[in-house]
């Protein structure tokens, strides 16, 4: 077993804090005593969108306020949390990298565009956040 991770609360299903622990598939300490009985205290049962997982280097991050409990994890387990935490994480930044290269690959098209309709070069510049000699050599 390893250093204690932490089940915990959160107020809101958009809050993206810690993993469900649903998705990281069976947990031993799921099944315990002292889990059920804290899960009946709050409420929630094990399925609930609010219950959320951490691994022991993360759980500084749970809130101060949050409802939580330390739960032991076998080193399989703690490597399915940390593997399902880091998921949303680069998952999101791919999204925000796919948007970037869409951006960019039309970026000289678009200055041309907004020069030939008659937008100033240094008005392009600054809505663009191009350097004006880029927008200038753009226009070619």
């Amino acid at each position: 077993m390893t250093d204690d991770a932490y089940l915990f609360l959160v107020d809101s299903t958009a809050v993206t804090l810690g993993v469900q622990p649903t998705g990281v598939g069976d947990l031993a300490c799921m099944d315990t005593p002292a889990v059920r009985a804290w899960l009946d205290a709050q409420g929630v049962d094990a399925t609930s969108p609010l219950l959320r997982i951490l691994p022991p280097e993360d759980t500084a991050a749970v809130p101060e306020d949050a409802e939580r409990l330390p739960v032991p994890l076998s080193e399989e387990e703690l490597a399915r949390v940390r593997g399902q935490e880091a998921m949303p994480a680069a998952t999101e930044i791919e999204k925000e990298l796919l948007a970037y290269r869409s951006l960019t690959d039309g970026r000289e098209d678009l200055i041309k565009r907004a020069l030939s309709a008659g937008v100033p070069a240094h008005r392009v510049s600054q809505l663009s956040g191009e350097d004006l000699a880029a927008v200038k050599a753009a226009a070619g």
